[in-house]
């Protein structure tokens, strides 16, 4: 689901093909792993692991994952989901099929028309995803009947007629801008293009400030000719495409929207499903995304005042914020509402030690797509299976986990997160007991490895990648290959702001903050399990398209499936070396030294802002617990003692970060330290309780009481996971 930083290389032709990357063999593995007292034998084990998974299987698998377009609840989405298991089978291991019966939306038919001033007719939509063949080629999936209309999940029915606003990005910024400018949306449509934040938030902005509808289109400023050459001859944005996406309100709660906190399971009974309008993560406004090719006659036929700088995009005449009868849409959408059925596939590989088995290592990807999801999923998911294919091939060799493996295919993440969301909630009791979940989406969209993880699983992360070589030069490994790429010159992206990268060379390479809009959400945010999420980075102007297919990604992601590789190498290694630890290699001196810095910074904040605060006792609890995490490690360094009590407490300190009541606004979140935020989606506010109550970007007042009852929460979190390593002998 989740468009990453999408690198605009400005690359005018397919990329460098990349050879299939052999197991090192001048780098040799290192001498001691944090987390274990004797790494000989798993070295052995990983060197055998790195050998087996191969690029032109992975491609195979590509191949048949993208042959049809697959939407969540299809028959080729079922079609898939068999072919998961199948290779899990082949494997070796004993894998389900596990349905769970959900809401979904499926458009019966979709039309936006605009008229001018004068009633002429300007747009007659939407215009079919169609590229016309050429010099450069064309694209032979685009026709195929199976393809759905562009369409929101989520999005509820609708009839409207209104006049326009465009509300640039659709943030809460740029609500309140137009509020202070004197320009209403209530009543209209608003048009808004993707970027800054999460399609379903800017649905929820504009249903809170009363707008009747909304559309959302990518602007080639962010996602198009702007940043380079466009498909077939380039990556980038075509005119016709449209990024399709759930518009659910992911910030308030994920999964099935009728059985927040319940497993939408088969035998649920329909007495215990929520019916509308009690659904509170659904819009109440119709909402559908165009192409830009559509949005450029109700941009150019917009009159008012002319935008400020920062909201004009790459179209060649000048945006006005409209809010007249110069221009009027007509929306009419029909949605076919209905529960229908999913298909997630789990794997188990038993545990093998007395004292470990019951803990649990889980891994996943999702399986759905828009359309043929090419990139995003299903180069993880080829990526996925080929980490099965190596990880079964150790099972033969007489190889045995000591903690249980679960490996898992999701269904309709695309939807909400649906799949990983309803197993998470049917679940829950056991998970107490996970000590990671390994995610992995987009797997390949093009070189650039990245990664977001808990603080604690950080530097395991690191340790990974230093054992992989990489797809980009054999000789090096992923993590050296990542380290230098972060400390190249910014560029540009989609969404026309400069990429993270440092301006000098960086120690250790820069790891990110897990926010939403990926299957690692219910996971850690609801079940409080330390997580983390990858993939390799590059230009992906056709996401959620008709064009996110086989063809684009052989010409311009991954020609000859070496990332795939890596990443199925990747993938594996983490696996394997969090399932076979004496001790459980989480560094909790970083996660001390992150969450100190986010309560200064939000002193910081409150200051600024003259908030009359009490941080003392919060900033005392996150000092305890860094201390705390400096003194656990020097044990989980000794490797002595009772290790399964030291396990345990490590485990429970993550475990200690859920506040049973849930975040204000959105409880179905429960983590203390980490959120997606209610008016963000995707990306995460750290300490979210008190964050937002001081300053949760709408424009609303800081609210004090409910700012210091979350810094007391906070503390008590703290001071709890602080406690729980403290006790450990």
């Amino acid at each position: 689901m989740r468009l990453r930083s999408i690198a605009a290389f400005l690359c005018t032709a397919a990329l460098p093909a990349a050879a299939q990357t052999p197991a090192p063999q001048t780098t040799q593995p290192p001498q001691k792993v944090f987390g274990y007292r004797d790494y000989t034998t798993q070295a052995k084990w990983e060197a055998a692991f790195l050998t087996v998974p191969d690029a032109k299987r992975a491609g195979e698998h590509l191949k048949v994952l993208t042959a049809a377009p697959h939407w969540a609840s299809s028959p080729e989405d079922k079609a898939t989901a068999d072919y998961v298991a199948a290779q899990f089978r082949a494997a070796g291991l004993a894998a389900e099929v596990v349905p769970y019966r959900v809401l979904l939306n499926k458009p019966v038919s979709i039309s936006i028309e605009a008229f001018d001033a004068t009633g002429k007719k300007i747009l007659s939509g939407p215009t079919p995803e169609h590229i016309d063949s050429g010099p450069f080629g064309s694209d032979t999936f685009q026709d195929d009947p199976r393809i759905l209309p562009a369409f929101n999940g989520a999005s509820p029915s609708g009839d409207v007629t209104a006049e326009v606003v465009y509300a640039n990005y659709g943030t809460a910024a740029d609500f309140l801008q137009l509020a202070q400018l004197g320009i209403s949306v209530k009543g209209k449509i608003v048009l808004v293009r993707y970027g800054a934040n999460f399609r379903g938030t800017k649905v929820y902005l504009a249903q809170r400030n009363g707008a009747a509808g909304v559309l959302i289109y990518s602007d080639p400023a962010d996602d198009g000719y702007a940043l380079g050459d466009i498909y077939p001859r380039g990556p980038y944005h075509p005119a016709t495409a449209v990024q399709r996406g759930s518009v659910q309100f992911l910030p308030i709660y994920p999964g099935d929207a009728e059985t927040p906190d319940t497993a939408s399971t088969l035998t649920l009974p329909d007495t215990q499903r929520l019916t509308h309008p009690d659904p509170t993560n659904l819009p109440t406004i119709p909402a559908n995304p165009i192409s830009y090719a559509d949005a450029t006659p109700i941009l150019q036929a917009l009159n008012g005042p002319r935008v400020p700088h920062d909201w004009q995009g790459a179209l060649p005449f000048s945006y006005h914020f409209g809010g007249t009868p110069a221009v009027t849409v007509h929306m009419r959408l029909q949605q076919d509402f209905q529960r229908r059925t999913i298909w997630d596939v789990i794997a188990t590989i038993p545990g093998s030690d007395t004292a470990q088995k019951d803990n649990l290592v889980i891994a996943g990807n999702h399986r759905d797509a828009w359309v043929y999801g090419a990139v995003d999923p299903s180069s993880g998911t080829a990526a996925m299976l080929e980490a099965v294919h190596g990880i079964g091939v150790l099972l033969k060799q007489g190889w045995r986990p000591k903690r249980t493996i679960i490996l898992a295919s999701w269904d309709a993440e695309e939807e909400g997160l649906v799949g990983s969301t309803e197993w998470v909630e049917q679940n829950q009791a056991r998970l107490a007991h996970a000590v990671a979940y390994f995610n992995v989406d987009v797997g390949v969209s093009g070189p650039d490895f990245i990664a977001s993880a808990v603080p604690s699983l950080k530097e395991f992360l690191r340790d990974v990648t230093r054992s992989v070589p990489s797809a980009k030069d054999p000789a090096s490994t992923v993590y050296s290959i990542w380290q230098q790429t972060q400390s190249e010159p910014p560029e540009g992206n989609v969404f026309g702001t400069a990429r993270r990268r440092a301006a000098h060379p960086l120690t250790d390479a820069t790891i990110g903050t897990l926010g939403s809009g990926s299957d690692y959400t219910p996971f850690l945010q609801h079940a409080g399990v330390p997580s983390t999420d990858f993939s390799s980075d590059g230009p992906y102007g056709v996401y959620h398209s008709a064009f996110d297919d086989y063809t684009w990604y052989i010409k311009f992601a991954d020609p000859t499936f070496a990332y795939l590789q890596q990443q199925a190498r990747v993938f594996g290694l983490e696996v394997l070396r969090m399932a076979d630890t004496d001790v459980l290699p989480y560094d909790y001196r970083t996660y001390g030294r992150e969450v100190v810095g986010y309560v200064e910074a939000a002193q910081r904040k409150a200051t600024a802002l003259n908030l009359h605060l009490d941080f003392d006792p919060t900033l005392a609890a996150a000092t305890h617990f860094a201390s705390a995490g400096d003194a656990i490690y020097t044990k989980q360094s000794a490797i002595s003692g009772n290790i399964t009590a030291l396990n345990a407490a490590l485990r429970a300190a993550e475990q200690d970060m859920l506040t049973s009541e849930g975040l204000p606004h959105h409880p179905w979140y429960k983590h203390v330290i980490f959120a997606p935020g209610e008016f963000t989606g995707y990306a995460a506010v750290v300490i979210p309780g008190v964050n937002e109550a001081i300053d949760d970007t709408s424009g609303a007042a800081p609210d004090l009481p409910r700012a210091q009852a979350q810094l007391n929460i906070l503390a008590n979190a703290l001071n709890r996971a602080a406690a729980e390593l403290e006790a450990v002998k």
